[in-house]
């Protein structure tokens, strides 16, 4: 630790917390209820623990499994498989999850280029598929011999045709550059003491996000760690206040974070123990600092736009949460 730069805030765990933290792991071997796993973390094999959650108790499902890639996460190693073999894993993983989600359920599910291919004929078959998402993942030195891969997908799909949506919560607000006005007034814009600023409905190609790094508070050593703006806007899109969020694949707990700044209910699994520790100690961490990089006067900024830092913040899924001067 001593000998990080001096802006170098990612959050790691010494072995006194981890002894300290993993107290406060939930093992489960044996049925349980709604109120037990709420606002829990859940250590072990998702796979083991399925059958033991309650059913019809998710409303928004955030499933970001191991894609399709050869990765080391802390010492539990997935090996690629082949793209039926994946096929075949995921369908398990579906199928499980199912009868845990509400009929009115919505599911966001991440996957890379090449991964998407073998996970969306399980997605089709079991889930109204309502989009793909494809984000701005600006990371890595690139290829020698291909393009640099710098995206990933997140399929949005529901368990019905009767499903939460809400658009006006997750707006981008953009600088406007050359304003239109109609009888000398602004055209869907308005005038700020620091520009000139329109609200646009999101669509489904995101270019404003920054992947957690060094400087960041959110930054753990995560390999695939998710930046807690992207999963802001899936939570206040695709979920109302109390709503219960579950993440199978936690990892280092960014869904949970998210979740429980913006007033949701929670509960995650992941294999690994020392990951849980970090989120556990991320979660402890929510009273000093409840914002939301990029998030902000109940707006999604774009990237590298500094809002006006607020002095107050209050939590909530249609409130505004302060920011410190620069974002990203």
């Amino acid at each position: 630790m001593s000998d990080r730069a001096p802006r170098n805030r990612t959050l790691s765990c010494t072995p006194e917390e981890i002894d300290e933290l993993s107290k406060t792991i939930l093992r489960v071997e044996d049925a349980v209820d709604l109120q037990d796993i709420c606002s829990q973390l859940i250590g072990g094999d998702f796979f083991k623990i399925a059958s033991h959650l309650p059913d019809q108790f998710i409303d928004l499902l955030i499933l970001d499994p191991p894609y399709n890639l050869t990765k080391d996460f802390n010492g539990t190693r997935f090996q690629k498989l082949d793209k039926n073999q994946y096929t075949a894993w995921f369908q398990k993983v579906i199928e499980l999850l199912l009868p845990k989600m509400k009929l009115n359920a919505t599911a966001y599910v991440c996957a890379d280029w090449l991964t998407s291919t073998s996970i969306f004929p399980v997605l089709e078959e079991h889930f109204f598929v309502r989009n793909r998402i494809t984000w701005e993942r600006e990371k890595g030195r690139g290829a020698k011999r291909n393009w640099k891969n710098n995206i990933e997908d997140i399929w949005f799909c529901t368990n019905s045709e009767d499903y939460h949506f809400d658009v006006d919560v997750v707006k981008l607000k953009r600088k406007v550059l050359a304003p239109y006005r109609v009888k000398g007034e602004p055209k869907d814009w308005a005038v700020e003491h620091d520009g000139n600023y329109r609200l646009t409905h999101p669509s489904n190609i995101w270019t404003d996000l920054t992947i957690p790094f060094w400087s960041m508070p959110e930054n753990t050593p995560h390999p695939t760690q998710k930046p807690e703006k992207l999963l802001a806007k899936l939570i206040l899109a695709s979920s109302r206040e109390n709503d219960f969020i579950f993440d199978p694949f936690i990892g280092s707990g960014t869904s949970a974070v998210v979740a429980e700044k913006l007033g949701r209910k929670w509960c995650g699994i992941d294999i690994n123990s020392e990951y849980l520790c970090w989120a556990r100690k991320r979660i402890s961490k929510i009273d000093l600092d409840p914002s939301i990089q990029g998030y902000s006067d109940g707006v999604f900024w774009e990237r590298n736009s500094s809002p006006r830092p607020q002095k107050a913040p209050i939590v909530g899924a249609q409130t505004n949460i302060s920011q410190p001067t620069l974002f990203e």
